[in-house]
């Protein structure tokens, strides 16, 4: 089937309405709050200074960086288990909007939740609410990024993914900048003297860089509430209940995986993609961490130099897209694939804070850049609106057993030698794994390429 052959509407208007488009970026820009302040830029450094170098835990000590890394493993592990059920279920009773809202709802309370964790006495606190942080945010990704198909046409999608992962760039940021001055200065957000804050608020050292994480609650539940209020409804399957829907969504997965399967080009992308997702997830989860505990960056220079990263990848993002639209898809992944290998060989030899500058914003160039152009890409190859969450779900449970694999091999490595450079070193071999693997994949988007 033609991917461009696709029907004039969605269940809920027209495709290509410019109002739902926008829509449907605006949720990157309330989610990825998430990702730049919480994964990346503040509470990975908070994590490192406010918990103890080793944490016992029944008997074994365990060091800090490898918990906080478990923690993103078992997260994820969760989510890989769930999503081919939930998106099953999404598709066959018509639940997409409604389980993207859930996941919503449950990261950002997870987000506000974190302003309670203060040090190893509530340890447990800061480790589960980033978990179910970590959860609400994969979880919700699986059917927003299902919705693409559904809204546009397939020559949109280059452009539309890139907007998204844009706009989740310019708002992250600028909520970043909002929280570097409420660290550094937050006489200028009317919080001076913190010193008589009542006890319950905690310590008010740490008062200020437990708000911000607030601040991340407050801005996806608002942001992502006006999104979902112009992404098409649910068309609900009357009569059906949870279990039919599970049992039917489950067979509509399965369906799913046998169309897949029989289509090897499909197979060759998302073989690639799971291979170098499993590096660029760990290095974007895990950057922050490794220069606050190997560099002794500060949380205000660690924030400093996200905001470098994330400018940067705002340019990134439409560079790929240019780069695909001039020599293709394949061509444009490829040239972000070799930046990223080097981007670790560098990181495992650099000593000072000046040169991680440089290796940061080169992080920033093909951060962006390679999600979007991989979501695009694979958005390409699904061929039919039909069990569009099921597909989605695939390319989704991928990226996320893939970062399982890739934060457990660095967990792993950071315990048994004590350092993270040779963790970063290993991460390499995925991304030249993902280059072997691409290589004879064909991408073009008026060719069929699953049967429907």
């Amino acid at each position: 089937m033609d991917v461009n052959k696709t029907p004039d509407a969605t269940e809920d208007g027209q495709l290509n309405d410019k109002r739902t488009l926008n829509g449907w970026a605006l949720f990157d820009w309330a989610n990825s709050a998430f990702a730049l302040v919480i994964t990346t830029a503040i509470f990975p450094p908070y994590w490192n200074s406010v918990t103890d170098e080793t944490i016992s835990f029944f008997g074994a000590e365990i060091s800090n960086s490898s918990w906080f890394t478990a923690t993103i493993t078992i997260a994820y592990l969760i989510i890989a288990v769930l999503s081919p059920i939930l998106s099953g279920i999404a598709d066959a009773g018509g639940r997409r909007k409604s389980f993207l809202r859930s996941f919503t709802i449950m990261g950002g309370l997870a987000c506000l939740s974190l302003f309670f964790f203060e040090g190893p006495d509530t340890l447990w606190l800061g480790t589960i609410g980033f978990a179910l942080g970590l959860i609400g945010f994969a979880g919700g990704l699986v059917f927003y990024n299902s919705f693409l198909p559904v809204i546009a046409t397939a020559d949109r999608f280059d452009k539309l993914s890139a907007r998204g992962f844009a706009m989740g760039y310019i708002g992250s940021v600028l909520l970043l900048i909002l929280n570097l001055v409420m660290v550094q200065k937050p006489e200028f957000v009317g919080a001076g003297d913190l010193t008589g804050l009542p006890a319950w608020l905690g310590d008010p050292d740490t008062f200020m860089v437990r708000l911000a994480f607030v601040t991340v609650g407050v801005w996806w539940l608002i942001f992502a509430n006006i999104s979902l209020a112009r992404l098409p409804d649910d068309v609900r399957v009357p009569g059906a209940g949870l279990a039919d829907m599970a049992g039917r969504g489950w067979r509509e997965f399965t369906g799913v995986w046998q169309k897949i399967k029989a289509a090897p080009n499909t197979v060759r992308f998302l073989s690639a993609f799971f291979s170098y997702s499993a590096g660029v997830q760990t290095v974007i989860f895990l950057a922050s961490l490794f220069a606050s505990k190997e560099l002794g960056f500060e949380t205000s220079e660690l924030i400093v130099v996200v905001l470098i990263l994330q400018v940067v990848a705002i340019a990134g993002a439409y560079l790929a897209a240019a780069i695909s639209k001039k020599y293709g898809n394949k061509v444009s992944i490829y040239v972000q694939l070799v930046i990223w290998t080097g981007i670790c060989l560098a990181g495992y030899f650099v000593q000072d804070k000046s040169t991680f500058y440089l290796v940061a914003a080169s992080v920033g160039l093909v951060m962006g850049g390679i999600q979007s152009m991989s979501r695009s890409t694979y958005a390409k190859l699904v061929p039919t609106k039909k069990d569009v969450t099921s597909y989605f779900s695939f390319f989704d449970i991928l990226e996320k057993v893939a970062i399982v694999m890739g934060t457990a091999i660095f967990a792993i490595l950071d315990q048994i030698t004590g350092s993270m450079r040779l963790s970063l070193l290993a991460l390499s071999f995925f991304f030249a794994l993902g280059m072997i693997l691409l290589r004879k994949f064909k991408i073009a988007t008026d060719a069929p390429v699953i049967d429907a």
